[in-house]
């Protein structure tokens, strides 16, 4: 008899599509929705350079177009989906690129409330920096929630060490995060954090070592990304001047990485993923797997966890 884990499902990790067959009752698939955004990091306000991994364009799906309306974005996205994901009924509206809370209150209004004008959009979710959100805007999002949607705040932390957020100008610290996190608990939202695995630098034992701090954070889902070396960007020049300080895994050796990580993840924490997926054509050799999918990195993770009769929290003090 196969074993049922607490998150109430016989996965050795507390997955995602998991979450939301028991929120839903079905497949809930996102729609990555670019709504125009900038960042503080790009316009001058903190920085004018960017943090030195960003290449938006690796990660936007042809669909997402910021010249389209949020609503014809969502049109587009839905019969996308619809044909690569016949069973998905209901759609996340996913607002990724760039920093999403970064305008003014009245302007995110406008923005968000486009977001439900969608008989089949039962909610949104909002990437954003841990800088720039503030009391009043995630008052509006609490609204929205109370409204009976699902709403999730997802911040792009990247690492828990300040010295590697310093390394890579994200400019911001770990406090800043830990403060937006814990506002956005305080209201009830669903909130979500990113982590880049691998910045230059971080040790396994770093890496590994995470999870206390990640634990402590009140998140509910959690995703992580392999570092990947794309071109045209700071983090590329900085390779090819300190290579050394840099490391790149094969795919087993990062799985086999990530187990480490995961074990010592409290079980209550939704994994959203564990792995990044590109375009090859964006890729510097030393990051570069190949085109492998997201669903084959998820068989090859299950495998694996199965080959070490693993699971997540195992190893959670």
């Amino acid at each position: 008899m196969k074993t049922i884990y607490p998150w109430g499902d016989t996965r050795r990790f507390n997955s995602y599509s998991g979450r939301f067959r028991r929120l839903f009752g079905q497949r809930v698939q996102k729609v990555v929705i670019d709504a125009g955004f900038t960042c503080p990091n790009r316009d001058g306000t903190i920085s004018s350079g960017g943090c030195t991994f960003c290449n938006n364009d690796a990660f936007s799906p042809s669909y997402s177009h910021k010249g389209y309306s949020v609503a014809r974005q969502i049109e587009e996205g839905i019969l996308f989906h619809r044909n690569r994901y016949q069973k998905a009924q209901k759609y996340l509206a996913y607002f990724q690129s760039y920093s999403n809370t970064y305008k003014p209150l009245e302007e995110l209004r406008a923005i968000y409330d486009q977001a439900f004008g969608h008989p089949d959009v039962v909610g949104i979710v909002v990437g954003t920096r841990p800088d720039c959100v503030d009391e009043a805007k995630l008052d509006y999002f609490a609204e929205l929630a109370a409204r009976g949607h699902y709403v999730a705040i997802e911040y792009g932390i990247e690492s828990v060490y300040d010295e590697t957020l310093r390394r890579v100008n994200r400019g911001h610290d770990f406090s800043t995060a830990v403060r937006a996190v814990e506002m956005t608990h305080a209201r009830g939202l669903h909130c979500g954090a990113h982590f880049i695995l691998g910045l230059p630098g971080e040790t396994e034992a770093m890496l590994v070592r995470q999870a206390g701090a990640i634990n402590a954070l009140p998140l509910d889902t959690v995703k992580f990304h392999q570092l990947q070396l794309f071109r045209d960007t700071l983090m590329a020049r900085d390779y090819a001047e300190h290579p050394a300080d840099y490391r790149f895994w094969s795919l087993e050796a990062y799985i086999d990485l990530f187990i480490d990580l995961l074990e010592r993840l409290r079980p209550g924490l939704v994994i959203e993923r564990f792995a990044g997926e590109a375009p090859p054509r964006y890729h510097l050799t030393p990051s570069a797997w190949g085109s492998v999918r997201n669903e084959r990195l998820l068989q090859l993770l299950e495998q694996r966890l199965e080959e070490r009769d693993t699971w997540q929290g195992r190893c959670c003090e």
